[in-house]
This record gives C-alpha cells, structure tokens and sequence, in this order.
C-alpha cells in the first residue's frame, strides 16, 4: 500500500507539473470545464458523457505525453538538431490531430442540441 501511495503521489506531481508548466494544458482544461458545463446544461445522455468524457481524457493524455517527450529531447538534445525539433513538431501535431477529432465530435453532439434549444 505505501509503494501505491508513493506511485500515486508521483504521479500527482507529474500532472500538477504539466498545468503549472504548460499554458496548452491549462487552455484543454478550461475549454474540458465549459464542455462539461454545456453538457450538463443540455442534459446529454450518458453515452455522449461517456464519450465527452473519453476525448476530454484522451485530449489532456496527449498532451501530458507531447510534454514529456518535449522534455525528454531537451533533456537528450539541449543543443538544436534538426531531428529533435521534427520529434518535437511530431508530438505536438499528434495532439492537435487529437484536439480537432475532438473538436469534431464535440461539434457532432453539441449542434443538434443547440439548434433543438432554438
């Protein structure tokens, strides 16, 4: 139990780093609490909370990974290399990839309801 609760508060650590640190993950988290907050006005059903619930998971997971691999070529590379700024890029595009699906299927749910309210 205590090698969980050190586990845990590890891994604590790492997500308050990543809203301290990373403005990105600050602006996901905002827009994650409006997203809830219309959900909740709009009565949603479950299976779209389930799926709100999935992207805004998958969303704030991409972008806790594109901060450690941002970190880790820094760490590796402190110098600049071509190679580590494409890693970089990479990283950062497969969370705006993640970001726009989302955005996608936030647009899918939200609409109807939105015209429906009107």
């Amino acid at each position: 139990m205590k090698q969980f609760l050190f586990s845990l508060s590890y891994a604590l650590n790492g997500i308050r780093l990543l809203f301290r640190s990373q403005k990105n993950a600050q602006y996901h988290a905002i827009i994650s609490i409006l997203v809830c907050l219309i959900g909740w006005i709009f009565r949603i059903s479950s299976m779209e909370w389930i799926i709100v619930i999935a992207c805004i998971g998958l969303v704030l997971f991409a972008e806790c990974l594109n901060t450690t691999i941002e970190y880790l070529v820094d760490f590796v590379s402190p110098n600049y290399h071509i190679k580590a700024g494409q890693i970089k890029d990479l990283a950062a595009g497969s969370v705006l990839i993640l970001s726009i699906t989302t955005m996608v299927i936030g647009l899918i749910i939200f609409i109807p309801k939105v015209l429906a309210y009107f």
